[in-house]
């Protein structure tokens, strides 16, 4: 009998996500009783606001559980687009909004319906684990360009330029970022839409975390930087991390038509359309203004005095440097002084203390951790002294 195919070439070179696989070994740890500190979860530790469950609910009761329009149920794109309109002044019609399976799977979209096999799409680093995997799949390469705390984890439009050649078609921006909370300014972001327009290049802004932004500092939305950049720009954001609801799986993508059309008609091809009932509770997030907004500032005073007792507490541990995230609610401490490698640190930080982090190398940066704040206060203490007991044995 001959042996069977083997698998694709898509199969055999995607790499699975270290932050979803650390974190499913903590909570199997926690499942078997052992006390995991945990601070590898990229998700908030709050419950989805009841009246968003309550819409879902009532959708559900009401019989919105059949197939859905693909690109989302009407009133949620037009909500989509008049809730751009109302905090950017960006104004997009209905037909320019993709509701998809999860802000992940959005990003993805956005690629497959801009490259081609044999494109670069440059990728600063540090980088949410997903990009290359998603260029790859694609057939496109990632180019990586580290960023590291020397240049505040950002991109410059030097760093840019020398990455750009004849086959870059894509350049991905997150801000706030995922893994390192750093947030570009204005005048930052506008810098780089200007090499991006010498250029000829698409941007995929991804803005998922554009509510969780510190210090009095506000979201700036890269489409709107002028009207050569929103001609090629295509802007990712959700859900899951405004209003808790990561489990929901719902993305939002806002793009030119003719690329709006395109990630629709992939989409139709590969999950049909989001889940219907879930669309009626992000629907009532975006109806209910007040309701919104109380519960994003709820989690939102939580995030910012974690976020500044964390980073004070790590800057105390010897020979952890650490910088200041604007956004998201992770930090990312620089651990290459204690000569470990940060897949071995963590490994081992896990099996003698109880303490999940993600190794940097994961997110394309050796020698750092990322650190998410979304746990509790109590789990951050008793991390937090774990953490520094580990490093004290590693200076010995």
């Amino acid at each position: 009998m001959s042996a069977p195919h083997p698998l694709s070439v898509w199969a055999r070179n995607v790499s699975p996500s270290p932050t979803l696989a650390i974190d499913a070994k903590a909570k199997a740890m926690l499942a078997a009783g052992e006390d995991v500190c945990s601070f590898a979860a990229g998700e908030p530790d709050f419950d989805t606001p009841q009246f968003i469950k309550d819409a879902a609910i009532a959708a559900l009761q009401g019989g919105k559980t059949k197939y859905a329009p693909t690109p989302g149920i009407e009133p949620l794109r037009q909500a989509i687009a008049d809730r751009y309109a109302a905090e950017y002044g960006y104004k997009v019609a209905s037909s320019q909004v993709v509701v998809s399976p999860g802000g992940k799977y959005s990003c993805y979209l956005a690629i497959l319906a801009t490259c081609n096999p044999g494109d670069e799409v440059i990728v600063p680093a540090p980088y949410w684990v997903s990009y290359p995997e998603m260029v790859k799949l694609s057939g496109a390469t990632p180019k990586f360009v580290l960023c590291d705390d020397r240049a505040g984890f950002k991109l410059t439009p030097a760093l840019l330029g020398a990455a750009i050649t004849p086959k870059t078609k894509l350049v991905i921006l997150n801000s706030p970022s995922n893994p390192t909370g750093a947030v570009y300014t204005r005048a930052e972001l506008a810098a780089l839409a200007g090499v991006c327009v010498r250029h000829n290049l698409y941007v995929l802004a991804d803005e998922m975390y554009e509510h969780l932004i510190y210090d009095g500092n506000e979201p700036v939305n890269f489409a709107m930087l002028g009207a050569e950049v929103e001609k090629r720009t295509i802007t990712v954001a959700g859900f899951s991390k405004t209003y808790s609801m990561t489990g929901w799986r719902l993305g939002t993508l806002v793009a030119p038509a003719p690329i709006a059309k395109a990630c629709a008609e992939l989409q139709s091809q590969m999950s049909s359309n989001a889940t219907t009932f879930a669309q009626y509770g992000a629907l009532a997030a975006l109806q209910e203004k007040g309701r919104a907004v109380a519960a994003l500032a709820g989690m939102k005073a939580a995030f910012d005095r974690r976020r500044k007792h964390l980073h004070a507490e790590l800057n105390r541990i010897p020979g952890i440097t650490c910088l200041l995230a604007g956004g998201a609610f992770y930090l990312f401490p620089n651990i290459s002084s204690f000569g470990v490698k940060d897949v071995d640190f963590c490994a081992q930080l896990l099996e003698r203390e109880k303490v999940a982090a993600v190794p940097g190398s994961a997110f394309g940066a050796e020698g750092y951790l990322r650190l998410s704040y979304a746990t509790s206060d109590e789990m951050m203490r008793k991390g937090l002294e774990r953490l520094a007991r580990f490093c004290a044995g590693l200076r010995k």
